[in-house]
């Protein structure tokens, strides 16, 4: 009819409707009820109802599924590190062996070190407190026990704790220094750190060996193995001890590793004193033995010597060089099968070597001394004359043997320090 509004039909007023829930539904404000989009919507559906023709929708709520994670994150360790040189916690230590604990990226607060009858041990805290320092040697057979705390620059405290084990007491060896304290020696007397087994690095156990003397001297240390075996630091001077010199000697061994299951027991330290200048001039062929002192002579005795170097027998022969006095026998019973003789008694010997070389009486050749050489190697005297140089004679006194074709080596004896130059003497060094 002419001039009637049509009436529209109401299906696009319910699409239209649905349309717009469907578009609320997708949309985000950004406001705090705004849901994530990792969430899962779905929308109530619409229903249109044959009665009214308006769009309903169900009562049931959008299912939103959440993926976000609710685990925390795991703690950060404290920054400070503690650790030990050697390690904490470590075992069969040498008593002597250097102990540090430091601390990176903080300070100590405190620190202490116990023995195991709960004593203190002595340390020491560097300026910085950033370490720790051991300051006394510990106890063989013994574990000591450390406690403390550190401060990281993130400013949390952590523990410090451990302990440390030392080797068995069994394990021990015995080491002496001669000349010993007290003794007035001779200015050849060469000093002998002796050794209980050899050592297995000799240049670190010479560091702990030390030697002071007034007025200062010149001198040096050389490893040599003597006659029994063992080894020794031997200290020689340059010339002659001067008169007079006091000498002090230290080895600091005590608890230090030697060799492989070897320990010093003990340290040890020598205080003596350089006698008066006495010295022996023997020159086989003026058949004379001179004792001067302080360069003047004192005495001169007729003597006879080896006789091998007129028979062509070189074991017969009074070596060349300079020999250290070193033992003294009112009687000493000498023997030599090779040459037919056991067990004869001699008077008023004084040790030169101990390749068998003495100075001693023996009335058999009076008849020979001052004029022709004819002993087995050993300087005879008279019996009056031997007892004047064996009371005149203190160890360490040089007797120095020239004229003859064998000089004084390694296989003639205990000491033959002075049988080197000074050159050579170096050479041998400490390590």
């Amino acid at each position: 009819m002419h001039g009637q509004r049509r009436r529209q039909p109401r299906r696009w007023i319910v699409g239209s409707i649905a349309g717009l829930l469907v578009l609320a539904a997708g949309c985000s404000t950004g406001s705090p009820n705004a849901l994530s989009s990792a969430a899962s919507v779905t929308a109530a559906p619409v229903t249109t109802s044959p009665a009214s023709g308006t769009a309903t929708a169900t009562s049931a709520a959008p299912a939103i599924s959440s993926a976000v994670s609710t685990t925390s994150p795991p703690p950060v360790p404290p920054v400070a590190v503690v650790t030990g040189q050697p390690a904490l916690n470590s075992g069969s230590l040498a008593p002597a062996d250097p102990i540090t604990i430091s601390v990176a990226q903080g300070t100590i607060d405190t620190l202490t070190m116990t023995n195991p009858d709960g004593a203190a041990v002595n340390g020491t805290l560097s300026a910085d407190h950033t370490s720790w320092t051991l300051g006394e040697p510990l106890a063989f057979g013994a574990t000591y026990t450390v406690a403390g705390t550190a401060t990281g620059t993130d400013h949390r405290q952590v523990p410090i704790s451990g302990t440390y084990s030392t080797v068995s007491p069994d394990v021990q060896v015995k080491n002496t220094v001669y000349p010993t304290d007290g003794m007035t020696v001779g200015v050849a007397a060469p000093i002998m750190v002796r050794f209980g087994v050899e050592p297995a690095d000799k240049a670190a156990i010479a560091k702990h060996v030390t030697i002071t003397t007034d007025p200062v001297v010149e001198g040096a240390w050389g490893w040599i193995q003597h006659d029994d075996g063992l080894w020794a630091l031997d200290y020689r001077t340059k010339d002659y001890w001067p008169s007079g010199t006091k000498v002090h000697v230290e080895a600091d061994l005590y608890g230090v590793k030697i060799a492989d299951g070897a320990y010093g027991r003990a340290n040890v330290t020598s205080d003596f004193t350089i006698g008066r200048n006495q010295v022996v001039k023997a020159d086989v062929n003026s058949h004379e033995l001179v004792v001067t002192q302080d360069g003047a002579v004192t005495a001169t005795y007729p003597a006879s010597y080896g006789r091998g170097d007129d028979t062509g027998d070189p074991n017969l022969i009074t070596r060349s060089g300079v020999h250290v006095v070193t033992d003294f026998y009112e009687t000493k019973y000498m023997s030599n099968p090779q040459y037919g003789y056991s067990n004869i008694p001699e008077r008023w010997a004084v040790r030169i070597s101990d390749n068998g070389e003495f100075i001693h009486a023996n009335p058999a050749s009076s008849g020979a001394q001052g004029n022709t050489n004819v002993t087995h190697g050993c300087v005879n005297l008279s019996l009056e004359d031997a007892q004047a140089y064996y009371n005149s004679a203190i160890w360490g006194d040089p007797v120095e043997v020239t004229g003859t074709s064998v000089q004084l080596g390694p296989d003639d004896g205990d000491i033959y320090d002075w049988g080197m130059s000074w050159d050579q003497w170096q050479a041998i060094g400490t390590d």
